[in-house]
């Protein structure tokens, strides 16, 4: 039984980080950049990774949740060359993105 938790919280991660890569190439291409879908699936990458330690480390929060954002925005501005207002409201309007995406479509339990 564990093996098929581990396929299935896989398959989840993937098809998430490739809704997440399509979310940040279309905001980001709304904002006027012009880096391509590697990009965005670096930020996606970036993110899962960056959210994945503050969570690790601090736990499930507020806190874990606001380093992490931070941090997320550090990680915006270096791969698209944007400043700090630009990568903070990239990051908000992909969440809001990302709600909704996420209301709309199954998850796993």
């Amino acid at each position: 039984m564990h093996m098929v938790n581990g396929v299935i919280g896989a398959i989840a991660f993937i098809i998430g980080l490739i809704v997440s890569t399509i979310i940040i190439y279309i905001v980001t291409r709304l904002f006027g950049e012009k880096e391509g879908i590697a990009r965005a699936f670096t930020a996606a990458i970036a993110g899962a990774i960056i959210y994945g330690i503050a969570h690790f480390l601090l736990g499930n929060g507020l806190l874990s949740a606001t380093i992490g954002g931070i941090a997320w925005l550090l990680a915006l501005r270096a791969l698209y060359d944007v400043g700090w207002i630009k990568a903070l409201v990239i990051a908000v309007i992909i969440w809001i993105f990302s709600a909704i995406v996420g209301v709309l479509l199954p998850t796993v339990t």
